[in-house]
């Protein structure tokens, strides 16, 4: 765990720690991909990531996870980063939304996502959850089974609203760079008792997670 004395602080440490490692990717292949999640925490890392320095064109971006809304609605995921993420230097990198327009995520053909993932960044929600990793989840089980070959699946669930789409275990797991991204001494405690919690789960896959945290939110 790395600990930051603020929020601004943690924001521009791992920006600037997600952007070399981009940087190194697209030196090594061409091309980079990288997986960011909604929700008002990420926005501060999001706006320092969009002013780094790099060949964005060659940069994709997705989401780890989306609720199926459109763009317009305040609650999405792809308007949070249209905002926040893809602009500055960033305005040049490819998004790949995971909503499509689709009545339900079940019907949705899945974008064709290049993977493997070169970093994921993660969020964690008060119950456990995270990506759309609810407790109570339908599809709980087969998101989270480490032998799975799908990419993505729908969700629904008590805690989570809207029906949502999300990145499976084993596409995040096979990430090249793993983060949890929480604040508060809240998000702390519950992480530090995650057992049976679905963020257990991650934890679990990859013992290797790289978690960023500021005691104040």
């Amino acid at each position: 765990m790395r600990a930051f004395p603020t929020p601004e602080a943690l924001a521009e440490a791992l920006a600037a720690s997600v952007a070399d490692t981009l940087r190194g990717e697209l030196t090594r292949r061409g091309a980079a991909t990288l997986a960011v999640s909604g929700g008002s925490t990420p926005v501060r890392f999001l706006e320092a990531l969009a002013r780094q320095r790099m060949d964005w064109a060659h940069v994709t971006i997705t989401l780890v996870d989306e609720r199926w809304v459109d763009e317009t609605s305040p609650r999405s995921n792809a308007a949070l980063v249209r905002a926040h993420l893809l602009r500055d230097q960033a305005a040049a990198a490819r998004f790949l939304p995971l909503y499509t327009g689709a009545p339900a995520p079940e019907d949705a053909a899945p974008p064709p996502l290049p993977l493997p993932l070169t970093v994921a960044v993660l969020g964690m929600g008060a119950d456990g959850h995270t990506a759309s990793f609810f407790p109570g989840g339908d599809h709980l089980d087969a998101a989270l089974d480490p032998a799975g070959t799908t990419t993505l699946l729908p969700m629904r669930a008590p805690g989570a609203g809207e029906p949502r789409m999300t990145l499976t275990l084993p596409v995040l797991a096979g990430a090249g760079r793993l983060i949890l991204h929480i604040e508060g001494a809240a998000k702390r405690a519950l992480l530090e008792r995650a057992h049976g919690l679905p963020i257990n789960a991650v934890l679990t896959a990859r013992p290797d997670i790289e978690i960023f945290w500021s005691p104040t939110p």
